[in-house]
């Protein structure tokens, strides 16, 4: 009975600091996500547009992401034994990402940020619904109240940026289009890594699915993907994408978009979604546009507005109530 009772706390404590780490992680891929409109505004000015910075984005991220796959030795060995068919299934994900990215920056033309933002904070709503169907949906009612509350906070922390002008029907049709295929995008993702419904990615009993879920292999090629088909894209409609053709100002913005925003924020977010689930990962993610706001109050010397903390001390609570839920019993500890 002791040896029992041993294991049992011993599993519950791995789990609390699996839970912990894919918490973190997602934090840090919100923080790294959040900077990316900061980059593209000091990218567009130069004369690039959506897509020359979508194509350097992901060169800059996917060359990033195979230097430390291939420097690591734990994450080579996971490439190694990644399968054929689930390389191929990755790359097709990493294409259809630019099914998601490339309707945002094309929003973000003539669609004001802080609008574009809240639409974009749609795709929560959307994953937690398909989680119920498809993954590790939310255990209990209070995950699906905090996701209640950091939406309210968002719509209170973004409401407070003025928009300067009308956006055109076109530009709002794109911004919603895409959390709606990022939506998609996330739950397939998560499914590809081993998650099901009652079961994250991580919790999964089947070794091979494990080493099939890391994270550094996978988001290389997810990432060499999207790259591939935005340079393509580029280089038919004519942009200036070769290096030669880029502007020097718009060098800064790009590489910070590229290592911070693509390459440190996608793999953090896919390893904490096999941590967490996608429907967890999805809500802690609602603190992104915290970062965001605080981070162009510093370096753009934006004042925040009273409803703007309060809205994004709504969604920091959020976050907090969700991660507070208890979580589903561990597993029972067989009798050997």
């Amino acid at each position: 009975m002791e040896d029992r009772t041993t294991g049992r706390a011993g599993l519950v404590g791995s789990l609390d600091r699996r839970r912990a780490a894919g918490v973190l992680l997602v934090i840090v891929s919100a923080g790294s996500f959040g900077s990316g409109a900061l980059f593209a505004k000091g990218v567009y000015p130069t004369g690039m547009d959506w897509l020359g910075l979508l194509a350097w984005r992901f060169l800059i991220g996917a060359a990033l992401s195979w230097a430390w796959l291939l420097l690591v030795p734990a994450n080579r060995d996971a490439l190694g034994r990644l399968s054929p068919r689930r390389a191929l299934v990755l790359l097709g994900l990493g294409a259809f990402f630019v099914l998601n990215a490339s309707p945002y920056f094309m929003a973000l033309e003539t669609v004001p940020a802080s609008l574009a933002a809240l639409i974009i904070y749609i795709y929560p709503v959307l994953v937690a619904v398909l989680s119920v169907r498809f993954g590790r949906g939310f255990q209990g009612r209070r995950p699906w109240l905090a996701l209640g509350l950091a939406f309210g906070g968002i719509v209170l922390a973004l409401g407070g940026i003025p928009a300067t002008t009308a956006p055109p029907v076109q530009g709002i049709a794109l911004a919603v289009l895409s959390p709606v295929i990022y939506s998609f995008y996330i739950v397939m993702t998560a499914r590809v890594a081993g998650e099901r419904p009652g079961q994250t990615a991580a919790e999964s009993a089947d070794p091979v699915a494990q080493r099939q879920a890391a994270a550094a292999p996978a988001a290389a090629l997810m990432l060499t993907a999207t790259w591939a088909v935005t340079f393509l894209m580029a280089l038919a409609a004519g942009r200036p994408v070769l290096p030669d053709q880029v502007p020097a100002a718009a060098w800064p913005g790009l590489i910070g978009i590229g290592v911070i925003s693509t390459a440190i924020a996608i793999q953090a977010f896919y390893a904490g979604t096999a941590r967490l689930g996608a429907a967890q990962a999805a809500l802690i993610s609602t603190i992104e546009p915290v970062f965001t706001i605080a981070l162009a109050s510093l370096l753009l010397a934006e004042r925040l507005t009273a409803i703007q903390v309060v809205g994004g001390a709504l969604v920091i609570a959020a976050v907090l109530i969700a991660q507070s839920t208890p979580g589903t019993a561990a597993p029972a500890v067989r009798e050997e």
